[in-house]
This record gives structure tokens, sequence and C-alpha cells, in this order.
């Protein structure tokens, strides 16, 4: 029998990335495609359900599914360290339930992330300028927000990170310390350039998205990972070896 899936935001373009997706798996079915309109009880009998909406409805998409024992694959952005944190009591409140946030489904974001983590024990100067198209209604976005925390947590024991002048808007936004510059302009889909300044040298691991079938096989791994989860992950490169 298929994997029943729903996906609420359906209408959007991540959404209608993610049916298409669903539609060509043949371990999985869609049963249900909901928009602002719908009402979240049209996810019921579903297995899975996507969260491809807003970060201000995220949150309801995600407590209802739980609630209801269905499985949830999060592709929404403002999930924030804070957030996380009040989302896994919940989860430890109803044995058996599963989130799968996923910041972002590029493998090559994924990757930059999990380097950028590990080149992070060894410059304490680092800053992230993130770049999307003029659509995207959040900044920071949810891929920049989830690298800078990531780093902040390996600087943490390290000394920290130093960035002068936080006082000063131009500055960028402090995400746990890790100032974070946002730009939002036509032409762009997703670019991330995250920079650390050495003694004498600095290093910028730098990532780009030029479609948005950058985000297909990063999909796949995610429902497929679903099957057999419980708990709460964050992040795709908990599905990297999901595929096969």
């Amino acid at each position: 029998m298929p994997t029943r899936v729903a996906v609420v935001g359906a209408t959007g373009r991540l959404g209608s990335q993610v049916c298409q997706v669903v539609d060509a798996m043949p371990e999985m079915e869609l049963v249900a495609k909901l928009d602002s309109h719908s009402d979240l009880h049209d996810m019921l009998g579903a297995d899975i359900a996507v969260d491809v909406t807003l970060p201000g409805v995220s949150g309801q998409v995600v407590d209802f599914a739980i609630a209801q024992g269905i499985k949830v694959l999060v592709g929404t952005s403002g999930w924030s360290a804070d957030r996380l944190s009040v989302l896994a009591k919940s989860i430890d409140d109803k044995p058996g339930s599963s989130v799968f946030v996923v910041p972002n489904f590029s493998l090559g974001a994924t990757l930059q992330m999990m380097v950028s983590a590990t080149v992070a024990q060894h410059f304490e100067s680092i800053e992230i300028v993130e770049a999307h198209h003029a659509g995207k209604a959040d900044s920071p976005s949810g891929t920049a927000v989830r690298t800078a925390e990531e780093i902040a947590a390996v600087r943490r024991d390290r000394g920290g990170i130093i960035a002068p002048h936080s006082n000063q808007s131009a500055r960028g936004e402090q995400v746990q310390g890790v100032p974070v510059h946002s730009l939002r302009l036509n032409g762009v889909l997703a670019q991330q350039e995250v920079r650390f300044g050495g003694v004498g040298e600095t290093l910028t691991i730098t990532h780009d998205t030029h479609s948005r079938e950058a985000y297909q096989a990063g999909i796949v791994m995610a429902l497929r990972f679903m099957d057999s989860h419980t708990g709460l992950a964050v992040g795709l490169e908990h599905a990297l070896g999901a595929s096969s």
C-alpha cells in the first residue's frame, strides 16, 4: 500500500513542486492538496503531511498533525532554535510522533551548512550573506538561520564569534552572534555565502541555486526518510542516506 501524502500549501512554488514529486513516486500517493482556504481536517487520512506554508501558519499545521497522529515534513522557514525547543517538548508529550524539519531541500545547501560548521572550528570572524527572490516573505532565510545556529553551537566552546559594531543597523541581524545580511532581488532564486576571516586570510563558502529542480532529490530523500523516522530531526543531512 502506498504512503498517503497531504501537501499543505500546495499552491505555492515549493508546494506545487512537492505535489509533482509525490505524483512521480510509485510508493507515494497524493491524497490531499490544501491551500489557504482549506480546513486542516482535509489532511485527515494521510500518513505524512508536508507543510510548505508560511512562518506564521506552520506552527498550527504541525500542532494539528501531531495531535492527529500524522507525520510531518516541514519545509517552511522560521523554525528557529527556540521554536524547535518548544516543538521537541510537544513531540516528547506524544510518543511516536514524527517531525522532520528541512530548512533547505537542496543537497548543495545542506552540504554547505555541514562544511561551514566544520570550518567554524578554526575561524572566529564569521558572517553570512544570503540573497533570495524579491517575493520571499521572510528574512533572514531559514537556511541562513540554521547555518548561523550550527556555527554558533560549534563556536560556543571556542571563544565565540567576533562581530564588531553589532549595534549598527547596517551590520545585519544577529543570529546567535553571527551577523546575517539578507538581500531580496529580482533575478535571484537563492544564494548564500558564509564568509570566514582569519589572520591574513579569508575563506568563503558559496552556494547558488539556479533552478527549483535543485530541490527535487532532497524532497524525495526527505519523504522516504519519513517512512521510518520518529521523534524530531532537523536538517536534510539526516536523510542523505535514505534515497536508495
